[in-house]
Parts: C-alpha cells; structure tokens; sequence
C-alpha cells in the first residue's frame, strides 16, 4: 500500500481531500489542485460550498479566477458529505482548533473530522493533521482512533503532522513559498507527507516526529506573542518615561545583529499568535510545568484594548469631553492589515468596551461590511468629510493600506493611532496621539 500511494503522488493520479476549507484549506486545496491534482474540499458551511462549486472565492488571498478555472477544469470540487472519503487517497485536516472559555485546548472539530474519516474510510490512505494543537494530538488522540477496527499505522493507513504557515495578505510569501515542515508517526508516514508537499512546496523539512512538528508550530508562534508582550509592556513604560516607543524602535533595529523588531499595538488578533501559545502552556501545565513567560505576554496583550481605550477617555477628558454620549470612530476591524479575518480582533474588544461606557461607536473597514458586538449589528461607515468632522475621536486599530490618512487627520477633532500609521504615512498633525 506504501508503494501503491507513493506512485499514485508521483504521478498526481492521488486523489486529494482537505477537510476545513477556511484561511487554511482553501489555498491548500487551491495549491494541489494548480499541480494537477483532483482535489475535493470539505467543509459543514453550506455558503463555502455553494461559493466554491459556482467558481467564487471568499478569501482575499485566492482571487476568483483561479477558483472558477479549477472548477470548470474538474480540478476542484467541494462537498458537504463525507461519503466522498472512500474515493481519496489522501486526507488533510484543517478545522479550526479554538480555545473554550477557560482558556482550555478545544479540538473538537479535529475528533468529528476523524470520526467521519473512519466512518468513510478505504486502506491505504495517507491523514495529515495541518490544525495546530498541543504536542502528542497526533500520536496520542489521531492514531489510538485511526487504529480502532484493527488498522495498523504503516500498514493500513499512513499519519503525519503538519503545522500550517499561512500569512494572510501576504504576497511574497504564500503556500507554494513557504517552507513546509512534516512529521509522521512512522518513518513510511512522514516519506509520503514530505512527497506529497514536495509536488507543491519549493522546501520540505522532515523531522523526527509528529511531537517535534506540533512542537515547531508552538514555538514559532510563541515567540512572536511573547516578544510582542514584551514591546508592548515597553510602550506602556515609554508612556510613563515620556519617550516615544516607535522612535525607540526605530532607533534599536539599526544594530544590524541580535535584534529583530517587534512593534506594539491594540492588542493580538487572528487565530494563531494569541490561541497557540496557550495550547503550549495548557500541555505543559499537565507535566507539572508553569510556563511564566507565556502566561505574562497573554496577560499583557490580552490588556491592549483596554489600555487603548483609557487613552482615548483621558485624552477626551482633557478636551472636557465625557465619553458617555461621545462620538468613536474604529477604523479596522479586521485582525490585520489588508485582510477580511475578524477573528479575535482587538477592535472588537474595543468597541465593545466603548459601548459599555455608552459612547456613540462606529467603524469604517473596507473588507469587513458588518460585524456583531453585544447583540448590535453595525456597519461599516463611508470615510467622508463631513462625517469625519462629526467624530469626537477616530482610533486607528486596523493599518490598512486603502485608508487616506491624510484626509482622515485633516478632518479628524482627535486621532488616537494604534499602529503608528499616520506616521509611516508622512502625516504629522498635533491632534495625532500615538500608543
């Protein structure tokens, strides 16, 4: 079965499915399918799957175009029904893995996504698990299940873990560019990992194991969380110490070794840079291990918005403006600049903050049209002049590039910039407050 698989990916005659066809999956399945390959997306939204059989894309990063031509090619296809699992040969998962309220792993999705596997399943397949979750998921929830009704690893199936390294809106480096690191439960898993990525991939790095790949994701997004901690406690000092923390920076990147630059903001949005690390301090703290560094930068980061709001009522204060009744323009409510991702945005954190206080709160977001916070639909709001001049304070959250900061701070009473943006911009007005 080893060398019936192994052919069939040398000679692209695998059939492909990708479970999760979200920020992840979709450019996945995309990739493979651009290679030659029959791909079939899976996914429980209804909206996807109708988007991607009528040949539309919902996700900035993979235009239109390419979707309807793999479509009309018979490349791509998507389905809600798992029945279509006995026709692949190989399975990648990409569900979302959320944390629950106490901050606890939830992999939900990945165990309903492998129990409807197994329900559908031929011998001979290759899983890969791409969701980052905490080291041993793969060898220690994915293999004791895959191996229930007597199927062996290496035999009957083959497993692999591999993290994903999506970064939305960027162009240079996309999924065919980035470097893919794989790591299967036996040696025979991680060759036909590492052959199948290489189709579509430039770069494979195979590690010893499923752990050390789960390991590698974790660490890579924990040392971007807790060095944006870090910079982002220093602003709060530069606060203090009246220094511009952005000129500190500024000033710090030009030793040209042993610095890296890390800016702060209003907090950490997305699904990987604030959720992953805690997947790390979750499993360590089983093996009696408290991981202090962690837990701080979660503290730190989660505390931005609130911080960023202060700002706003002390300068609104200092104005003899109370923030009840109050004007507050958002501008960026998606996670990041140039994307339409909203999840764990720090602006809604802010916005809900403000309405709590019972200001008047509206946003402007090019990629995001509406958005839901404490059980009120808003609305993204045009960026004219006259209703810029009836603002009390604009906050930049959301740095994106379609925004005139010009025209936003000559027609702005008060801007409170959270990312230095106006700066970057060449835009210097005394009712700019940065962070």
């Amino acid at each position: 079965m080893y060398k019936a698989l192994r052919n069939k990916i040398e000679k692209k005659s695998a059939r492909i499915g990708v479970i999760g066809l979200g920020y992840v999956g979709l450019p996945l399945a995309v990739a493979f399918a651009e290679e030659g390959f029959r791909v079939t997306g899976i996914d429980t939204s209804s909206r996807m799957i109708k988007s991607i059989k009528s040949g539309k894309s919902y996700i900035l990063d993979v235009p239109t175009e390419r979707i309807a031509e793999l479509v009309s090619n018979k490349l791509l296809t998507a389905t809600e029904e798992y029945a279509v699992v006995k026709k692949l040969d190989a399975l990648i998962i990409c569900v979302p893995t959320p944390l629950g309220k106490t901050k606890e792993p939830d992999i939900s999705f990945i165990v309903a996504a492998v129990k409807n596997i197994i329900r559908n399943r031929k011998k001979g397949q290759l899983y890969i698990l791409e969701s980052t979750t905490y080291p041993g998921t793969t060898e220690e929830i994915l293999l004791p299940k895959f191996q229930e009704g007597g199927f062996r690893v290496g035999r009957d199936f083959f497993l692999a873990f591999s993290p994903e390294r999506v970064d939305p809106s960027n162009k240079v480096y996309t999924t065919n560019t980035i470097p893919k690191v794989v790591g299967g439960v036996t040696k025979k898993s991680t060759a036909l990992a590492e052959m199948l990525y290489g189709k579509i991939v430039g770069q494979v790095i195979p590690v010893s194991s499923s752990k050390v790949a789960e390991m590698a994701k974790l660490l890579e997004n924990t040392f971007r969380s807790v060095n944006i901690g870090l910079v982002n406690e220093l602003a709060l000092m530069c606060e203090s110490l009246n220094v511009d923390v952005w000129e500190v920076i500024s000033a710090a990147k030009t030793k040209p070794f042993g610095f890296m630059s890390f800016y702060p903001g209003p907090g950490i949005g997305g699904h990987c840079i604030n959720i992953d690390p805690l997947y790390l301090s979750w499993k360590a703290s089983l093996h009696g291990f408290k991981s202090r560094f962690i837990e701080l930068a979660d503290r730190i980061n989660s505390s931005m918005p609130q911080h960023v709001v202060g700002r706003v009522i002390s300068a609104l204060n200092k104005r003899r403006k109370p923030v009840k009744g109050c004007k507050i323009l958002v501008l960026g409510v998606a996670y990041k600049k140039d994307v339409n991702d909203t999840r764990e945005s720090p602006s809604h954190e802010i916005i809900r903050l403000f309405l709590e206080e019972e200001a008047r709160v509206s946003y402007c977001d090019p990629y995001v049209l509406n958005m839901e916070v404490n059980g009120r639909t808003l609305k993204s709001m045009n960026l004219k002049r006259s209703f810029l001049r009836k603002q009390d304070c604009v906050i930049l959250s959301t740095d994106h590039g379609t925004f005139d900061y010009k025209k936003i701070a000559e027609n702005s009473k008060l801007v409170f910039d959270a990312r230095n943006a106006f700066h970057h911009a060449g835009v210097k007005r005394r009712n700019i407050i940065k962070l």
